[in-house]
């Protein structure tokens, strides 16, 4: 079938945006299967050709076809997290074995690796741009990291696995999806709610109603947990929201759901599929394409850093067990008190509370702010503009340039839903390319589009939403990721945007936005208190900014213990021995961590990140690109930190290269030298002072 002119499937849709209102369970596998044997053909085509290969007649010919099942795959996995349905999710799941095959099949075509060597061998390769190299390079190394000089024996094996990795890692997302829908708490007596603050209570009334009860429903998603967790004085709620957050998909749960030994098998697999291609473990294999060289390495850089935070960490604790029994009569203080307890402490020391500050950021203000931010140091300009969208709620952005020439668009879904996986992150929809000749219009440069997911508790009462100055963090986080995607100038798919950009790099440009969160003259001017309309008070932010390290030890070492249980669970752990995943996490933690969670906590069955997320043996990366937006970030505080001069320094030599060079030459290009962690000592307050 001619994929240009299939028009009644609108997975099938490449010259425009996705058409969400109009795709259906029912056009995914028709849409696939479709693609695939286009694809298959077009590959066969390219192996067929007889004339040495050029970059327009071999890599841009395979860039259209893998585009096309990017952006239609793409579509359906974006669907599957932010609308799942049982007719989805069972579509999705059927699929899924295909696309992985397909890929696997494409790593491991030796002819294909043959016409990659042949070009990167040719006179033709000294002529290409840096991008163009830059992909060249990365497919020669991708093709041998997905086996494709295995014997043949051994690539059937190594195919098995990369079909049971995903199937493994779509299954352990559904569970926690599922065990997290699952619990609900009605409480029917105000009583035993004091302490929630009355917007929340409003929330978890609403969401009673919505089942036809009377009273409050708490769920485990975060805006009804945190609220529960933070402020209900109500000990044994919180013990018992706690018990049931901690436990999801586990062993405790239904049995369907248990994500136990969904873990053990990833975990064997991964180190069978590192073993395959000659690497000691999945440690070293996942560091194959990162800045990073060893887990070695990165076991010293974590542990570093947990020395300047330990001392801090143990102050910190002693310091909340002592308040805590002083001012909150509890004789011994347990994982559910620890966030009461921590807010308490906060309210008494620095006289504010979240719920106060959250008063003063309603969305419309925020994201308002946040896009001034942008025209400021960037000259962008973002619109309201008109498209399909999956849910009501969701909204759609134009992105112009100084020169109002549209360079960008995304969509921003920010509240939490059942049919939402939990988290927040930023996904692509459209890269930014030269579309190939004969395909589109000639010559013309594909618009970027950009998904930004968050999971913030919906507008109630009539109000807007509001957001705690951690959900404003987060919000700039996300952005951040979107304009890397939507910034880039390279014409390049591969290499274009986030694509192609060390995994440990990428979190650069999130982590850097939310620097601005802390700078009076950004946070002033996108706060606005939601019954008064008064701008958020100095003397406010004043305290906010006192309290910005408060507890900061105890928040490293947790990032930490998770950094270097996903690291010693990829390089050292062995999966069929005797040690359990619980021991091994017991064992980092009496190593690095102050606070020791019950016997009973499942965190690990909870991991997204590492066993459904890409960040295996990666964890590490948003301490390790933490030191580079902490440089970076240092560079606006030394010249202005609205200063639109360094602000296009930083697209040019960070955002608009994406992967088309090193993130340390990009890095360096910006900075003027390597980076430095003592940004990120002072930034957290880790810097020990006499």
């Amino acid at each position: 079938m001619n994929i240009s002119n299939t028009t009644n499937n609108p997975l099938l849709n490449f010259t425009g945006l996705p058409r969400f209102a109009e795709i259906l369970p029912a056009h995914v596998t028709p849409a696939v299967d479709n693609l695939l044997q286009h694809n298959r053909d077009i590959v066969s085509a390219l192996l067929n050709e007889t004339a040495a290969p050029i970059w327009e007649n071999f890599v841009d010919r395979l860039d259209d076809a893998n585009e096309m099942m990017a952006r239609a795959w793409g579509q359906i996995s974006h669907l599957n997290a932010v609308m799942n349905s049982a007719e989805l999710r069972e579509v999705y799941n059927e699929n899924l074995p295909k696309i992985t095959q397909y890929y696997a099949e494409l790593g491991q075509n030796l002819s294909l690796f043959a016409k990659y060597k042949a070009l990167k061998n040719s006179a033709e390769f000294i002529k290409l741009t840096q991008a163009r190299k830059k992909i060249i390079e990365n497919a020669l190394r991708d093709f041998r990291l997905s086996g494709a000089e295995l014997a043949e024996d051994k690539k059937t094996r190594f195919l098995e696995i990369q079909d049971e990795l995903s199937a493994l890692s779509s299954r352990f997302s559904d569970n926690l999806l599922d065990a997290t829908n699952e619990f609900s708490l009605l409480i029917d007596n105000r009583a035993e709610l004091v302490g929630i603050p009355a917007d929340d209570l409003q929330a978890a009334r609403d969401a009673a109603q919505a089942k036809q009860k009377t009273g409050w429903l708490f769920t485990l998603k975060a805006p009804s947990y945190m609220p529960v967790m933070q402020y209900a004085e109500n000990r044994e709620l919180r013990e018992k929201m706690y018990i049931a957050y901690s436990q999801r998909a586990s062993e405790f749960g239904k049995a369907d759901w248990d994500n136990t030994p969904l873990i053990t098998q990833i975990l064997k697999l991964r180190e069978e599929e590192a073993k395959l291609l000659g690497y000691a473990n999945y440690a070293e294999l996942s560091l194959a394409s990162k800045m990073a060289n060893t887990p070695e390495q990165i076991l010293k850089f974590l542990s570093e850093l947990a020395q300047h935070a330990r001392p801090l960490a143990e102050m910190d604790l002693l310091e909340l067990q002592d308040f805590a029994k002083k001012q909150l009569a509890m004789s011994s203080l347990q994982s559910w008190d620890i966030g009461y307890a921590s807010e308490k402490l906060r309210q008494q020391r620095y006289a504010f509370s979240d719920q106060e500050v959250k008063q003063y950021f309603p969305e419309d203000a925020v994201v308002a702010g946040m896009f001034n931010v942008v025209h400021k140091i960037y000259g962008l300009k973002l619109q309201p503009a008109q498209t399909q969208v999956w849910h009501e709620s969701v909204r759609f952005f134009d992105v112009f340039d100084a020169d109002d020439k549209r360079i960008g668009q995304f969509y921003m879904d920010l509240y939490a839903r059942d049919s939402k996986r939990g988290g927040a992150w930023m996904d692509d929809a459209i890269t930014r390319r030269r579309i190939t000749p004969g395909l589109h219009t000639p010559g013309m440069i594909q618009t970027p589009v950009a998904y930004l997911n968050c999971n913030f508790a919906p507008p109630v009462g009539g109000k807007p939403a509001l957001f705690t100055h951690d959900e404003v963090l987060t919000l700039f986080h996300e952005f951040g990721h979107g304009l890397h995607h939507l910034l880039t100038e390279v014409e390049e798919m591969g290499v274009s945007g986030i694509s192609g950009v060390e995994w440990d790099a990428v979190e650069l440009p999130s982590q850097f936005m939310e620097n601005f969160c802390w700078e009076w003259d950004v946070l002033s001017s996108m706060t606005r208190h939601v019954d008064t309309g008064a701008k958020m008070p100095r003397a406010l932010f004043d305290k906010m900014l006192a309290a910005k390290n408060f507890q900061v030890g105890l928040q490293t070492l947790r990032q930490l213990e998770f950094s270097i249980f996903d690291m010693r669970l990829h390089s050292d752990f062995d999966a069929q021995g005797k040690q359990s995943v619980l021991d091994l996490l017991a064992e980092v933690r009496k190593e690095v961590a102050v606070l020791i969670p019950p016997a009973y906590n499942r965190f690990a069955n909870s991991f997204s990140h590492i066993f459904a997320g890409g960040y295996g043996a990666g964890y590490y990366s948003y301490k390790w690109a933490e030191v580079l937006s902490a440089d970076a970030y240092s560079m606006f505080e030394e010249h202005g930190v609205l200063n639109a001069e360094i602000g296009a320094r930083f697209r040019k030599e960070v955002l608009a290269v994406g992967g088309s060079r090193d993130a340390m030459e990009s890095f360096i290009a910006f900075r003027g030298r390597e980076p430095s962690i003592d940004a990120l000592l002072r930034h957290n307050g880790l810097v020990q002072t006499n």
